[in-house]
C-alpha cells in the first residue's frame, strides 16, 4: 500500500501516513477551505489501512498548532474510524501533542481522549 504524503500548505498540515512502518503523522496548521475535500481521502485511505488489520501496533503523531471548527469535526470522524478497529482488535495509539501553552489545544486533546475509549490515547505536552 502506498504511503499517504501531503506536502504542507499556509492552512494544511504536512501528512505522512506510512503503512509499512505503522506510524502515521500530521503535523501544522490545519484549516482548509473544504475541510471535506481536504480529509476525504485521507479517510479513503485510512480505512483502506485498517482493512488489512495491521499485526503491529499502530501509531498516530498528531501535532495541530492551530486547527478550526470543521478541522475538529474532521479529527472526530478520524478518531471514529480509529475507535472502531481499535474495538475490533487493532492496537492504536493516538499521540496528541501540542504546546504546553496552549491551553485550547491540549483542552482538545482532553475531549478528543475522553471518547476515544478503545484506543490509547496520550496527551504530551511539548
Amino acid at each position: 500500500m502506498q504511503p499517504f504524503v501531503c506536502a504542507p500548505t499556509r492552512s494544511t498540515p504536512e501528512i505522512r501516513f506510512d503503512a509499512t512502518t505503522n506510524r502515521h503523522v500530521m503535523k501544522g496548521e490545519c484549516y482548509p477551505e473544504n475541510a471535506a475535500a481536504f480529509f476525504g481521502p485521507l479517510f479513503v485511505w485510512v480505512k483502506n489501512y485498517l482493512a488489512q488489520k495491521p499485526a503491529a501496533p499502530v501509531v498516530f503523531d498528531l501535532e495541530l498548532v492551530y486547527f478550526n471548527s470543521s478541522s475538529s469535526k474532521a479529527l472526530l470522524d478520524l478518531f471514529e474510524i480509529l475507535e472502531k478497529a481499535a474495538a475490533a482488535g487493532t492496537r492504536i495509539t493516538v499521540n496528541w501533542r501540542y504546546d504546553k501553552d496552549n491551553d485550547i489545544a491540549g483542552e482538545c486533546g482532553e475531549e478528543f481522549a475522553e471518547d476515544a475509549k478503545a484506543l490509547s490515547f496520550k496527551l504530551m505536552a511539548l
